[in-house]
């Protein structure tokens, strides 16, 4: 297998485990591929030195594999890589929570063994795609959590107005608006109260943020909807972000989320399910009286 890793940096407490990654997958004659950035830092830090490199999305093609190190923004950026490849990614935890990063650094046997013998399972994940007038984010007008509407940090609040498939949702007065897939049901949209989807729904969530009025709640929508936002206010302008990349918008841009015409793939290993990552991660039963 050609396997590509990607990452930054991280943690001294994970040269060992990660420094051993390598060496299996190296010692079973697997080919293996270093995001640049990442080569660099491994040459320092484990005194491994990476024979192929890449930096961008041609450079990553005929992989069959990548994994992320890292904490869930590392997975978020591997979008911006991988893209309508096909390439699975697995996310190998050096951060923190982990939601979308679920193997840790203990389980590197089973990593090995699940890519040399083929046992995993590939998740089909919805991605976002947004256009506006002027193609801001273009090419990567593309999300895997979620396209966030912000106010400016100075600003009062503004005005979203939502259409799905041209009807007229509601008019949401708050602090800004997240159009969010079941992937990122667990991330902003869950921390402003939206609900946490299981993957696979082919569902997209609209959530308000800080909204005025407190009887508007998160809206589940199929993930098959045209979604129209025209954003008003006070100043001219605002914040519109696409997983971890922002960008200021004029207010006379309308912004049309729909999905995109290819999904995210998620390797995930033998024994995982996103239930336990579930309960994990928010330590569901941990409460004597369950």
């Amino acid at each position: 297998m050609k396997i590509a890793i990607y990452g930054q940096s991280f943690d001294s407490v994970f040269n060992e485990p990660i420094s051993r990654l390598i060496s299996e997958l190296s010692d079973r004659g697997h080919e293996i591929i270093v995001f640049d950035e990442l080569a660099s830092f491994l040459q320092s830090a484990i005194n491994y030195k990476s024979t192929q490199t890449f930096s961008d999305h041609e450079q990553l093609k005929g992989s069959d594999a990548l994994i992320a190190i890292g904490g869930d923004g590392t997975m978020l950026n591997t979008l911006l890589y991988v893209r309508d490849s096909e390439i699975p990614v697995l996310g190998l935890n050096t951060g923190r929570l982990g939601f979308l990063s679920t193997v840790s650094t203990d389980e590197i046997d089973e990593v090995v063994e699940t890519l040399e013998d083929g046992s995993y399972e590939v998740e089909k994940r919805t991605v976002l795609m947004l256009k506006t007038r002027e193609d801001m984010f273009k090419p990567m007008n593309y999300a895997l959590n979620e396209v966030a509407v912000h106010k400016n940090d100075i600003s009062s609040m503004i005005t979203i107005s939502a259409f799905v498939d041209g009807v007229y949702i509601n008019s949401y007065w708050a602090d800004g608006l997240i159009i969010s897939t079941a992937t990122g049901s667990t991330a902003y949209s869950m921390s402003c109260g939206g609900p946490i989807v299981m993957p696979g729904t082919e569902t997209v969530i609209i959530t308000p943020i800080a909204p005025h009025n407190l009887n508007i709640r998160p809206l589940v929508i199929p993930d098959s909807s045209k979604i129209r936002l025209v954003v008003e206010g006070r100043e001219s302008q605002h914040l519109v972000s696409l997983d971890s990349r922002s960008k200021t918008m004029d207010n006379s841009q309308t912004l049309e989320i729909s999905k995109a015409p290819f999904c995210m793939h998620l390797l995930r290993v033998k024994n995982q399910h996103f239930v336990q990552t579930i309960r994990n991660k928010l330590m569901w039963g941990l409460d004597r009286r369950n």
